[in-house]
């Protein structure tokens, strides 16, 4: 993995280790937005989603695992949009007139970027991505080395 791809894995996932902290951190409150799922079950979430943000950035960032870890993240970032940030759910959050809603809406379409680069990440880890000499070998075509376009080198 290059430095550039190591970089990129480490931004893509730095804040959920610091997310599974404070939920341990500050649990009673954690405890409390869990409990706003319509799903119930709130420790049982809480845990998951704990165990969750702590190993998989790991997994993704050494490289173990990392397409099945980074699918389980972005199945974890659908799950947080829908059941914790229902946007829809407050009229004019778009005009301003609902600044709740709002972050909601801005909460919910960050999930979904950070899907897409989980995304990014399964597709670099399996072979659906073309490997990277294909992928350079189409970028920088290779140098002639006869005549080029009649005249000699």
């Amino acid at each position: 993995m290059t430095s550039i791809a190591l970089l990129a894995r480490v931004c893509l996932v730095i804040l959920f280790p610091f997310s599974g902290i404070d939920k341990v951190v500050h649990w009673d409150a954690a405890i409390k937005q869990a409990n706003s799922s319509p799903l119930g079950g709130a420790p049982v979430m809480l845990i998951a989603a704990i165990a969750i943000e702590l190993t998989t950035p790991v997994c993704i960032v050494i490289g173990w695992h990392p397409a099945v870890a980074a699918i389980v993240l972005a199945a974890f970032c659908v799950a947080t949009a829908i059941l914790f940030h229902p946007f829809w759910r407050f009229p004019g959050f778009w005009a301003g007139g609902n600044p709740e809603g709002a972050a909601h809406f801005w909460d919910f379409l960050k999930n979904f970027g950070l899907v897409g680069g989980l995304l990014l990440v399964v597709l670099a880890a399996t072979s659906i991505a073309p490997p990277a000499h294909v992928v350079a070998s189409v970028a920088r075509p290779p140098a002639a080395t006869g005549p080029v376009m009649g005249h000699a080198r």
